[in-house]
């Protein structure tokens, strides 16, 4: 049954990431969390891994359509280097209650900002590059 839901949410966030833009993990970690009752910490790094394959394909649809800036995309992949370390050590080292409530904060600051951003609306799409 765990391979079934492995299976869901991987079709789920696959979907879900290409179609709007949002990290699969949105949907990964807490499905990993809730019905594969694993714990935050792991369902968190099981997320990351299972992104990378979603990333390259993503971008490489998105660059068919003139959609990728890789100069911002390299100024974001150096920079998170440091960050994604101290990340991990922090990680590692707070509670795993912290650790599930910093990630639903984390979610409903993304639901509030999408649905401000939502609400708001645009008449004109952003320019392509």
């Amino acid at each position: 049954m765990d391979e079934l839901w492995v299976a869901l949410f991987g079709l789920a966030g696959g979907l879900v990431g290409g179609l709007l833009g949002i990290g699969g993990g949105i949907l990964f970690v807490p499905g990993i969390a809730i019905f594969m009752d694993e714990p935050q910490l792991r369902a968190e790094a099981t997320s990351l891994l299972a992104i990378v394959p979603m990333a390259i394909i993503g971008t490489w649809r998105q660059h068919s359509y003139g959609n990728v800036d890789f100069k911002v995309a390299a100024l974001l992949g150096v920079l998170s280097v440091p960050g994604v370390a101290l990340g991990v050590v922090l990680a590692n080292a707070v509670p795993q209650r912290a650790l599930e409530l910093g990630f639903a904060a984390l979610l409903l600051f993304v639901a509030s900002q999408l649905i401000r951003r939502g609400l708001r609306g645009r008449s004109d799409p952003a320019p392509a590059k």
